[in-house]
């Protein structure tokens, strides 16, 4: 069976993708899904999240709204709200998260990404740790078993910015508006962490399809 091309378009601040991450997982190995990985941040800077929500405060509470509904779709509790309430950090903006996920793609390819960016939402939702700092990030990125010395490099380079920033570009080309969103062999669109029995069927429609 001829593998199905599936972009998985994520945030690594985002809830919803914490959740259709595991889904994801579990048909690429059932339905022989070639996944690729696009970084789509939301907000690219401290800037964008006070022009987004007003403040670094409301931005927490107004994106800690969003994690309960997240909770009530879990399929695993995994989510603390509770500790992320009790953080005195100011909630991060995705783009340091994105970068260390390219620089390890840029070592590790696309699987790489997948578990940078699968460890970092986890230090993010469930460890509550500060994913805006770079040494957090370096820890992960450490964990997983990068080459240091390169991913050091890597993520600090314009290259890395622009891939980031290509991604984001070839997503919005391409319909994207929000995450997570599923892109399918290039045209077909699937928004949202669905149900897994719900993506199942959509991706088995698309390879009757195309044959």
């Amino acid at each position: 069976m001829h593998p199905l091309k599936v972009v998985f378009v994520h945030d690594v601040v985002c809830g919803w993708c914490y959740l259709l991450s595991p889904r994801l997982h579990s048909l690429a190995k059932q339905l022989n899904l070639d996944v690729h990985h696009q970084c789509f941040t939301l907000q690219a800077s401290r800037e964008a999240m006070l022009e987004a929500f007003g403040s670094m405060g409301d931005a927490k509470e107004t994106i800690l709204g969003h994690w309960e509904k997240c909770v009530a779709a879990e399929d695993t509790p995994r989510i603390n709200i509770d500790g992320m309430r009790a953080q005195t950090f100011e909630y991060p903006h995705g783009m340091p998260g994105a970068l260390a996920c390219k620089a390890a793609e840029m070592q590790a390819g696309q699987q790489g990404h997948w578990r940078m960016f699968d460890r970092v939402q986890y230090a993010h939702l469930t460890e509550n740790r500060n994913i805006g700092d770079s040494q957090v990030l370096r820890s992960l990125a450490e964990e997983i078993g990068l080459d240091m010395a390169r991913y050091d490099l890597d993520v600090l380079s314009e290259t890395t910015q622009q891939a980031v920033e290509k991604d984001h570009h070839l997503a919005s080309k391409l319909g994207v508006q929000s995450v997570p969103t599923l892109i399918v062999e290039d045209r077909w669109l699937i928004n949202g962490a669905q149900p897994i029995e719900s993506l199942r069927l959509q991706l088995q429609e698309v390879r009757q399809h195309i044959g």
